[in-house]
């Protein structure tokens, strides 16, 4: 049998490096990428433990690089292409504090790339046996979920991505292609803080379940790690 792929950008830390090595663990083959796979110590660490781990560089805002990197990657096919890269952009984003430049920064990351990801590796997704896109959202790009209010620029920018999602499951259904958006949930991670409520080997656990056995059944929903459906 045939190994499957998974693509996951961020690779490097977090939650995206938990992956990596889950995804690895089980054998599959890993094509990890990251800014700078030559500072991402703890991903080399993993490239050596395990032989199908692969390290490619891809700035997720590098749009160019990203082409240059399916061409290299043309002749192979990915099962899983996980859009894990994001940023959160300034803590303060209430009312009155939005910077309108920090909020396309982070547009550009959490809602333009992947969009364009899936447009430069479509084919070998369409390619492959399983046929899944996947983004690491946020429940707090849901409209139904906000109770609080403030977080302009990273609220925004996740129901952006979510409304990305949604459209690809509609225009890649005809060629088989399934689109989910995940809630990793609240993760000690960089990004979450050590406050947070889980860490990422549960969080990466319960995304990996899903991703592995997501399909079109599943596509154009979205999931928290643990399975339960979120309201867009």
């Amino acid at each position: 049998m045939t190994s499957r792929t998974i693509l996951i950008t961020g690779a490097n830390r977090g939650i995206g490096l938990e992956l990596a090595e889950q995804f690895s663990a089980d054998g599959w083959v890993v094509l990890a990428c990251c800014r700078s796979p030559d500072d991402a110590d703890a991903l080399r660490a993993l490239g050596k433990q395990y032989p199908t781990l692969e390290l490619h560089a891809l700035d997720v805002t590098d749009y160019d690089q990203m082409k240059a990197l399916s061409a290299e990657l043309c002749a192979r096919s990915i099962d899983i292409l996980l859009s894990n890269a994001g940023i959160y952009g300034p803590r303060g984003s209430g009312f009155g504090e939005v910077d309108p430049v920090q909020w396309r920064e982070v547009l550009e990351v959490n809602s333009i790339a992947p969009l364009m990801l899936v447009q430069a590796f479509v084919e070998q997704v369409a390619a492959s046996q399983q046929k899944l896109v996947a983004v690491v959202s946020s429940k707090m790009g849901s409209i139904a979920d906000n109770g609080s209010g403030g977080s302009y620029i990273y609220r925004s920018s996740k129901t952006m991505v979510n409304q990305v999602v949604k459209s690809l499951s509609i225009d890649l259904a005809a060629r088989g292609i399934s689109a989910i958006s995940l809630h990793p949930g609240w993760v000690r991670t960089d990004m979450g803080g050590a406050n947070a409520e889980i860490g990422t080997d549960e969080c990466a656990s319960g995304l990996k379940a899903i991703l592995q056995s997501a399909g079109p059944a599943q596509s154009g929903q979205f999931i928290e790690f643990n399975g339960d459906p979120i309201p867009w």
